[in-house]
């Protein structure tokens, strides 16, 4: 869970939609003493839907305190014409952006603020950049989507826990993804390919799903 404020003018949020998502979420004026009373946040939201010239005068406000959290704005389409980089953001969402994406682009947006490990993610051969998106087998890199990265890497950091289809559906695609399980078979089967005599290692449990089994030499149960 994500600890988020959101510096807006108006009594209400401009994502609404952000309110479904497991987060905690607190509104606050727009003015440099809100970020006092909410020190603990995780992220800043702007809002730009309801006041945008208030948001970019916040904005280079933030930008020149360099908060140790990231900044992000809320904005509606219609104005996307005016960002720049001279706004100082880490990213923007969308007010009619999906769950999905406005998920995603908390967790990349946290990702990129937090500081990196220089270990990185590795089992069995296989390592994850997750800073760079980039993943290899003993030292061979992989051509992957980012979509077999993200499952990839899932794998790798729980090893030996079996997982069904749905449980990945909802940690990889997101849980308002309306594709069908069919979407696992052949990300799996894609990524098995890439691996190449490392395929083994995701195996798949009979009647249940997969998990990532170091050692494995044969792929199935």
């Amino acid at each position: 869970m994500v600890s988020i404020v959101i510096l807006t003018s108006a009594t209400e949020s401009p994502l609404p939609a952000l309110g479904l998502l497991p987060h905690q979420i607190a509104l606050a004026p727009m003015a440099p003493q809100s970020l006092a009373e909410h020190n603990a946040s995780d992220l800043v939201i702007i809002d730009a839907v309801t006041d945008l010239v208030a948001a970019k005068n916040m904005a280079s406000l933030l930008k020149t305190a360099k908060l140790p959290v990231p900044v992000m704005l809320a904005i509606g389409e219609s104005s996307l014409a005016v960002l720049d980089a001279s706004w100082g953001i880490a990213d923007f969402l969308l007010n009619s952006s999906s769950l999905a994406e406005m998920e995603a682009r908390i967790r990349l947006a946290i990702t990129a603020a937090a500081p990196q490990s220089t270990s990185g993610l590795s089992h069995s051969g296989i390592t994850i950049d997750e800073s760079s998106y980039q993943a290899a087998v003993t030292g061979r890199a992989l051509d992957l989507t980012f979509k077999e990265f993200e499952l990839l890497r899932f794998l790798v950091a729980n090893p030996s826990r079996v997982f069904t289809r749905e449980q990945l559906l909802s940690e990889v695609w997101g849980y308002d993804y309306f594709g069908g399980t069919r979407t696992v078979d052949v990300h799996i089967r894609r990524l098995r390919a890439k691996l190449g005599d490392h395929e083994s290692v995701i195996g798949t449990v009979r009647n249940v799903g997969y998990r990532f089994a170091p050692g494995n030499s044969r792929g199935d149960e």
